[in-house]
């Protein structure tokens, strides 16, 4: 007989709970009964849970057990038993809850009788929703507070959410819902990671589904206050409902979504109903941590921002104020008004008070309700958008990659996005731009197919389903990249790794410039990712670069024929705050005398300049050159690169020129930041830590060419000037 119902069981810790949940599940109905099934997944438990469900199931063949080798938690274990099932429906119970007599029969009553009716030409049932009874430590019992919006309403017979958006108003947890098994799998959806892993797949069926319907019988008994239960655990792991809340509106923004379209009205109250969810986990004493709690507020803010729909009205009364405090960010405010039901003085002024204190976030929220517009525009599979170095202008791997684009896939428009008219001044002629936070901007970033950035976009832009996202990078590895820093808290800084995470999950291509930067990004940046060994598309200049092309950047930056250029290029410091002056420059200038020229360039991250660059009589002549947008010109002009431990050298040994490296704080850089190499047993050529040997190195002319060509064998094999030819053909529609 086919199977009719597969039930999924989850198990982790619960030991104490298992063995009342099997024999609820198995011992209910005759052991010949063979319409249902029990998909057991032992998620790696701590006790002996395992143990019991092998013995369960050498007793019982309707129960088969998936033992994980690493835990998953509640969202992994029950993907992993889905694809195992076989039943026409999926029922997912928890392990430490348990059914009531006669329910596994009465279900496969109830889905047998509705086979019947699918087969005289009904529609069938894509979700059933079941009633259920609380129970709490002390043996009490609650019976569905809800109950009163199902029993006698439409789904009694069979309806649309649309039909019944009340439905909303009752739990959305998965355990009281019984899904159409080919349904669920047409979906497209997964359960998540983590803490509300369930309603990243109830909100989109129910919202998809064609028919649902309500059995009035209480067929599930769901604990209430068990000690570590999330919903009375303290834990960080409460804001992972965001990343539940993203994909629900990651599903209702798919161009291809399943189901019947979504009205703005129940967007508008799925977007109601998370905001409420994460303001009453706030609320509640206990559950965010003290410590977390400005960050989960702030979270709830960034909700508003990227999900709030078009022309959404906050709604009345004191909840309306609580709402657009949250959309503000305003924690003190919601907080005193929660704890005395006033606003703070500053705001207790009426309605004509409260607008000017939200103005700003107001202002903040039109943006993404804007965004949010576009979103549902179809995406543009001819527009690229691109950036680098936070919206600073156009430079790096992207404009060689924008630039070959032009050549190869003429089909694709690119667009730049710059921060200010200022930057927008900078870029190449008919280079088209976008300003950050326009109309234009939020309409490109909401539509375009294509993403190319050496740095991360802001991640209140939503990666729609359909789009490409190239990850350049802007630097070959020496310091310890990613989440490789999690071992160094100097450099982390506060770093938010999640977040990180978040960002790397979006990405389909990581251009890499050489095998071992392949090797460090790949566990620095784990994702899922195409890792693209092209090397990196901005050095195509250099490993092209000709005669005629040196002498003319060389010639823009007044260097005297016969002066030797030299490129002094330090690198940014975590642990001192920034730009070091290690380096006494004009002492420098001094001991190599007017044969030379110093273009001194300070790291991008600080803005104060190099400080004091005044020549003396008899010195070499020393030039700022920290503003000039591209750095490959300054490459070309000098004939040798000073630098410390900036992945400047790497690019610069394309050139094949002397590099010097200068390294007085070796061992506090590499302990504080993290290597992935000795630069002292494997330099780019000649190595010192004190001003004289950095005088005496440069006055020698090229005192270390063998240490070179070591570097270049081992970080440049891949630039033979054709890196951005080979991402554009990769990545977009090529025309030959």
């Amino acid at each position: 007989m086919p199977v009719l119902l597969s039930i999924v069981l989850p198990v982790h810790g619960v030991e104490r709970f298992l063995p009342r949940c099997l024999d609820s599940l198995l011992a209910d109905t005759p052991a010949g009964e063979s319409r249902f099934e029990v998909i057991a997944v032992d998620d790696r438990s701590p006790d002996r849970c395992g143990a019991i469900l092998d013995g369960y199931a050498a007793r019982d063949p309707r129960l088969r057990v998936l033992h994980l080798a690493e835990n998953q938690g509640l969202g992994g274990a029950r993907a992993a038993a889905l694809p195992e099932t076989r039943g026409d429906y999926v029922w997912f119970v928890d392990s430490d809850d348990w059914v009531p007599e006669g329910t596994v029969a009465a279900l496969l009553d109830e889905l047998t009788a509705e086979a019947e009716r699918e087969g005289r030409g009904e529609p069938p049932v894509d979700v059933l929703l079941t009633d259920f009874t609380h129970v709490y430590p002390d043996g009490g019992t609650e019976p569905n507070p809800w109950r009163h919006v199902l029993a006698g309403s439409p789904l009694a017979a069979g309806c649309t959410l649309a039909e019944h958006p009340a439905l909303f108003r009752t739990v959305m947890s998965v355990w009281n819902k019984v899904f159409r098994r080919e349904f669920l799998l047409g979906l497209g959806v997964s359960f998540g990671r983590g803490y509300y892993e369930d309603i990243s797949v109830t909100y989109p069926a129910l919202l998809a589904a064609d028919r649902l319907r309500y059995l009035d019988r209480p067929c599930y008994f769901y604990r209430r206050g068990r000690a570590g239960a999330i919903t009375s655990t303290a834990s960080a792991k409460h804001a992972d409902a965001f990343a539940q809340y993203d994909a629900i509106f990651a599903f209702l923004d798919r161009p291809d979504r399943p189901g019947r379209p979504v009205p703005e009205a129940l967007r508008t109250l799925v977007f109601e109903r998370t905001v409420q969810q994460a303001l009453t986990v706030y609320d509640t004493p206990g559950l965010v941590p003290v410590g977390l709690r400005p960050e989960f507020f702030r979270r709830i803010a960034e909700h508003f921002a990227r999900h709030r729909p078009v022309g959404y009205r906050f709604p009345g009364g004191v909840r309306g104020v609580q709402y657009r405090l949250a959309a503000r960010g305003a924690r003190r405010a919601y907080a005193e008004l929660r704890r005395t039901g006033r606003l703070p003085r500053e705001l207790k002024r009426g309605a004509r008070a409260v607008a000017p204190a939200l103005r700003k976030g107001v202002r903040s929220s039109a943006r993404f309700t804007a965004y949010n517009a576009f979103r549902r525009m179809p995406l543009d599979p001819q527009l690229a958008v691109y950036a680098a170095y936070w919206h600073r202008g156009y430079a790096c791997s992207p404009a060689a990659i924008y630039e070959k684009a032009k050549e190869l896939a003429p089909a694709i428009r690119g667009v730049w996005v710059v921060e200010n008219r200022t930057q927008a001044a900078t870029l190449p002629d008919g280079v088209p731009y976008v300003i950050v936070n326009t109309p234009a901007y939020l309409k490109a970033m909401a539509t375009a197919k294509y993403f190319v950035n050496n740095v991360n976009f802001p991640r209140t832009m939503v990666k729609r389903p359909g789009t490409v996202h190239v990850q350049t990078q802007h630097g070959t590895p020496l310091k310890a990249m990613g989440m490789d820093l999690r071992d160094h808290p100097v450099a982390a800084d506060g770093m938010d790794f999640d977040r990180l995470q978040e960002a790397v999950d979006r990405w389909d291509f990581l251009v890499s410039s050489n095998p071992h930067t392949s090797e460090h990004f790949a566990r620095a940046f784990p994702g899922r990712y195409e890792m693209l060994d092209t090397g990196y598309p901005r050095n195509d200049r250099l490993a092209d670069a000709t005669p005629a092309e040196t002498a003319a950047m060389r010639e823009r930056f007044g260097l005297a024929p016969g002066s030797t250029a030299v490129l002094y290029a330090p690198t940014h410091r975590e642990a001192r705050g920034g730009y070091v002056p290690l380096l006494d420059v004009r002492e420098l200038a001094r001991q190599l005398g007017p044969g030379f020229t110093l273009l001194v360039r300070t790291h991008y991250f600080h803005t104060g300049g190099p400080g004091d660059l005044t020549e003396q009589e008899g010195s070499a002549r020393i030039v700022d050159v920290s503003a000039h947008p591209t750095v490959e010109d300054l490459y070309l002009a000098a004939d040798v690169l000073v630098t410390d431990y900036s992945s400047m050298m790497f690019d610069y040994a394309v050139l094949d020129r002397p590099i010097v490296v200068f390294a007085p704080d070796w061992e506090e850089y590499k302990r504080d930041r993290g290597v992935y190499f000795d630069l002292f047993e494997q330099p780019p050529g000649a190595l010192t830590t004190d001003p004289a040997g950095l005088a005496a190195a440069l006055l020698a002319g090229d005192p270390e060419p063998a240490a070179r060509a070591e570097f270049r064998k081992r970080f440049c094999p891949w630039d033979d000037g054709g890196a951005a030819e080979r991402v554009v053909r990769r990545v977009f529609p090529t025309t030959g």
